[in-house]
């Protein structure tokens, strides 16, 4: 049987590991069935003005890790056969030079299908470049 620790990881390295999580360079740090934290590699391809990442970037790994904590954290009985984002909110404090980004997620509230989520991206000194909160939906098949 795999533990929750187990089934928090491998579901964010699918989620993460998605074709465009891959293109964008997006990586799993840790993750429990509560918290998650990714990574995203800095790239040239990644960014808009010289050197700054692209908002889109941003936007897309806040949105990958707030999917990625949702499902990390379910109950498997019965076990969700699909899921989708219902909001994203991005707020953008500072810009990212040249560097790569840290997504912190967590799962301030949790339902049977609705699991609210808060994502905190920060720099490699700790700084906070922008923040998100995600309301993910899981499908579970009907009766």
């Amino acid at each position: 049987m795999t533990s929750p620790e187990e089934y928090a990881q491998a579901t964010a390295e699918r989620v993460l590991g998605n074709p465009l999580g891959r293109h964008l360079g997006m990586t799993v740090i840790e993750a429990t069935p509560e918290r998650l934290v990714a990574g995203l590699t800095f790239s040239a391809d990644n960014t808009t003005a010289g050197d700054q990442v692209h908002g889109g970037a941003i936007s897309s790994l806040i949105d990958a890790a707030a999917t990625a904590v949702a499902w990390a954290g379910v109950d498997l009985d019965p076990p969700p056969s699909f899921g989708t984002t219902v909001t994203l909110e991005v707020r953008f404090m500072a810009p990212a030079r040249g560097c790569d980004l840290v997504a912190t997620a967590t799962v301030p509230r949790r339902g049977r299908s609705i699991c609210f989520c808060h994502v905190e991206v920060t720099d490699p000194d700790g700084n906070r470049i922008a923040q998100g909160d995600c309301v993910y939906k899981l499908g579970y098949p009907r009766s």
